[in-house]
């Protein structure tokens, strides 16, 4: 790993991979599917945002050459297969994705960065590693993705990119800059999942 790049505790990034699997597994296992659609379905929620970011700015894609990322994946499967799903369900998964999101758009605005995008675009990476394996779970589940809700999250992913980018521009100490970025998404995701905090939805009638 090129040591200019940011990057996590492997124990932590790792636990942050699991946490976005077993949202797919726990999915799969709700529609009734198989282990084979909910091992798919826990990568492709796992690795689908860092994925696509890599894929953009032209990076090599992250799981590809980590050895543990698609096993923890299939483990992770293997274990919603094998328990209750009433064991993983409930606000304290919700609460682990939210620390998972604000932690990954940090991780994908830095990465952005250091391969040298743009400011904006290097928010939206942010954005796309915290969200997109959401979202490609949703539609291949052929449900209402999370975007589509007026429930804050993508926000959330935003505020922490742009906290990032922000401290960059100004040049920041990076590490205070984004424990704070990542707090400060956190804390928004959190007020909506303790207090349902959404956005307004468009109403204004046509003339």
């Amino acid at each position: 790993m090129n040591p200019a790049l940011p990057s996590l505790p492997p124990v932590l990034d790792l636990a942050g991979t699991a946490i976005f699997a077993l949202s797919g597994a726990l999915l799969a296992a709700r529609l009734r599917q198989t282990f084979v659609t909910m091992t798919f379905f826990a990568l492709i929620t796992g690795v689908g945002g860092g994925t696509v970011r890599d894929l953009l700015i032209g990076a090599p894609a992250f799981w590809v050459r980590d050895p543990y990322v698609a096993a923890v994946c299939l483990g992770v499967a293997g274990i919603a297969w094998f328990t209750p799903r009433g064991w993983w369900e409930g606000q304290l998964l919700e609460w682990a994705d939210a620390a998972g999101l604000a932690v990954y758009a940090v991780l994908g605005t830095a990465k952005a960065l250091a391969f040298g995008v743009a400011p904006i675009p290097a928010m939206m990476m942010g954005v796309i590693t915290g969200c997109v394996g959401g979202v490609i779970r949703d539609v291949l589940a052929n449900r209402p993705s999370i975007i589509m809700r007026p429930e804050i999250y993508v926000t959330a992913a935003a505020l922490t990119s742009a906290l990032v980018v922000a401290g960059s521009l100004a040049g920041l100490p990076r590490a205070p800059v984004w424990m704070l970025a990542a707090l400060a998404g956190f804390i928004l995701r959190g007020l909506a999942i303790s207090r349902g905090l959404a956005l307004p939805s468009y109403k204004r009638d046509t003339a």
